[in-house]
Parts: C-alpha cells; structure tokens; sequence
C-alpha cells in the first residue's frame, strides 16, 4: 500500500477513535476513504479533516457545524471564506466558554459555602450533643 493511503486501523490508532467513529464520520459525509474491496483507505486529506473534525468537536462545535467548515475549503478563495466563518464560530463558542465557566464557577462559591454552612451545623450539633450526655 502506499504511503498516501492509512488503513482504518492506522487512523484508529494515530487519532484514538474507534472504527465506528470513522464509519459514523463516512457516513455523515466528513470523510471520504476510497474503498478498495472491503477495506477504506484514507487519505492524507481525509487524515486532515480527521484531525479538523476532533478538534472542533473538543471545542464544542456540532458536526454539522464542521461538516460546513470543512465544506467551505473549496470555495475557490484560498480559504477566506472558511478561516472566515471558523473565526465567526469559533468567537461565539469561546464567549459561550467563558459564560459557562462563570456560571460554574458561581455554583461552585455557592456550593463551597454551603458546604462550610453544613460543616458549621454539624460541628455546632456534636458539640450540643457531647455536652447534653
């Protein structure tokens, strides 16, 4: 086989994936392995967009958001459009990051407190209770 082409079980190990993922990836048309009897075979684009593909997901965009990043590479301008929208997509995820964590961390206050608040009691309990027997 030649060096342009990695195996199902090559991408599965380099990427940490399951056959499954890149099956479900062909599927929802993200990847696009030329078949060679049973077996798919991957490209270095296809190894590419894989890579794309995890990251945007680590990042919390749905596939259908990536589907249509990666989609926008051939739309002739040498990627404006595509780096574009990524740019566009990627600002709202972030501001929607740092949302969430602000929330996270107002629970995280209030639970800390009311964790000590419980602590409190229960040391104030043990101690009424020591002193009644």
């Amino acid at each position: 086989m030649s060096d342009e082409y990695f195996t199902i079980r090559q991408m599965c190990d380099e990427f940490d994936v399951t056959p499954r993922t890149l099956r479900f990836y062909e599927a929802k048309e993200l990847l696009f392995p030329r078949r060679d009897g049973q077996k798919r075979l991957f490209s270095r684009r296809d190894r590419a967009r894989l890579k794309l593909i995890l990251r945007g997901k680590r990042f919390g965009f749905t596939l259908e958001e990536i589907r249509q990043l990666l989609d926008l590479y051939d739309a002739g301008d040498q990627q404006l459009t595509q780096l574009t929208r990524t740019h566009e997509l990627a600002q709202e995820r972030l501001t929607d990051m740092h949302r969430r964590r602000d929330e996270l961390d107002a629970a995280i206050a209030d639970l800390t407190d009311q964790l000590r608040w419980g602590e409190e009691m229960i040391a104030n309990l043990t101690l009424k209770k020591n002193a009644a027997e």
